[in-house]
């Protein structure tokens, strides 16, 4: 027995594949010149059985993981964290409290910005958001108004920003 999630299933097969990208060069004479190797994102496809009173409830988990992106670990022969980048059952005759399925799941780095994190704190305090950015020029002026009568306001920054108002 596998788990996917904590969700029992059998693993009929598990099929990792370890990809990379090899970029070659072409040249005059002889074979092209590879100058750079990258590893892919690994992948691993399953496919197996679930049984149980409980098949419908761990098949209806398994396409919600996949709806939302999120991240399960498959536990059988190889232990993999990756996303169900495909997921596929088959009901039919031979199996009367469950079903067949397949899925792929697919490694991934999910990265979040700190930029603003690592910056010092005077200048961190002049990224905040802007408070009032002015007043936006309308496309129709009313007749007799003259462009002095209209008034501007200026853009507000932070006490500490360097370009505050000292």
């Amino acid at each position: 027995m596998a788990t996917i999630n904590g969700m029992y299933v059998l693993a009929e097969s598990e099929d990792p594949t370890y990809d990379v990208d090899v970029t070659d060069q072409p040249v005059e004479d002889g074979i092209a010149i590879s100058d750079h190797v990258q590893r892919k994102p690994r992948m691993m496809s399953i496919t197996g059985y679930i049984v149980g009173d409980d098949a419908a409830q761990i098949r209806q988990n398994l396409i919600s993981l996949s709806d939302n992106g999120q991240s399960v670990q498959f536990m059988g022969r190889n232990l993999f964290t990756g996303v169900i980048v495909s997921f596929s059952s088959k009901h039919d005759y031979k199996i009367g409290n469950g079903f067949s399925f397949s899925l792929s799941l697919k490694e991934i780095r999910i990265t979040k910005s700190s930029y603003v994190e690592t910056l010092p704190v005077p200048i961190k305090a002049a990224a905040a958001p802007v408070i009032s950015s002015g007043l936006k020029q309308t496309k129709s002026k009313a007749k007799g108004k003259k462009k002095e009568d209209e008034k501007v306001e200026k853009v507000k920054f932070k006490a500490g920003s360097p370009w505050a108002d000292k």
